[in-house]
């Protein structure tokens, strides 16, 4: 019985989310539902076919590139930071919604700078505009498609940053070590690694762990997924 109420609460949600009517303009009236190919991280693949716009639903996402290489170190919270949309977005049925080469535009709302013990920057953008190859700017509301809508680097760059101070003072204390072998005694030249590596690698690993972390750094044409926070009504492309 517990299962088929909640079976029934799901069922009733899930209505209530399809039946969320998109903004329609004056004399626009929806004429058939399509649906985006999905991104990782989107809630939503709906598009409204109407007969002046389509209308991609809030909670879909599509994928940008930077058009200018981005250092967190040097932008600051009300800056433009701009991006292309790599590929034409067609929808599954065959339906083209935003043009190869489209701009997107977007802000930087804020910045939460790298801190210890091991935090990463933080960058939060508000994409806000859309023109399309003949120059038309469309109002547009999305972020980064992530789990606290900011951009930052990624584990295997803090993983890199942790080995390379992990490796750097293991070599320290290696290099330590062998040279207290030889003090004494050069037979002793394999204690003196045993005692040296070991020491320096956990130096090391410590070390990296309690420094800040990283800045955000993106390269030209590095691509980002952004979800969209509002519906994106786009005016019919010619193919």
């Amino acid at each position: 019985m517990k299962k088929l109420l909640a079976l029934f609460c799901l069922l009733l949600i899930g209505i209530q989310v399809l039946a969320e009517p998109c903004c329609m303009l004056e004399n626009e009236c929806p004429m058939s539902y399509e649906h985006m190919f999905c991104e990782k991280g989107a809630v939503n693949n709906q598009v409204v076919i109407t007969n002046l716009r389509n209308i991609i639903c809030k909670g879909n996402a599509f994928k940008v590139i930077f058009d200018c290489k981005f250092w967190s170190e040097c932008a600051k919270a009300g800056e433009r930071v701009n991006f292309t949309v790599p590929e034409s977005i067609y929808t599954q049925e065959g339906t083209l919604l935003i043009p190869a080469c489209s701009k997107v535009v977007a802000t930087v709302i804020k910045i939460e700078q790298k801190r210890m013990p091991n935090k990463n920057t933080r960058v939060y953008l508000n994409f806000e505009c859309l023109v399309l190859p003949d120059g038309t700017a469309i109002e547009m509301s999305a972020k980064p498609c992530t789990k606290d809508g900011s951009l930052k680097e990624g584990p295997w760059h803090t993983a890199g940053k942790l080995a390379a101070w992990t490796l750097g003072l293991g070599v320290v204390g290696a290099g330590a070590g062998t040279g207290f072998a030889f003090i004494p005694n050069p037979a002793k030249l394999g204690v003196g690694y045993a005692i040296g590596i070991p020491v320096g690698t956990t130096v090391g690993l410590i070390t990296g762990l309690i420094t800040p972390g990283l800045n955000y750094h993106a390269k030209a044409g590095e691509s980002i997924t952004i979800i969209l926070c509002d519906d994106l009504g786009i005016t019919k492309q010619c193919e």
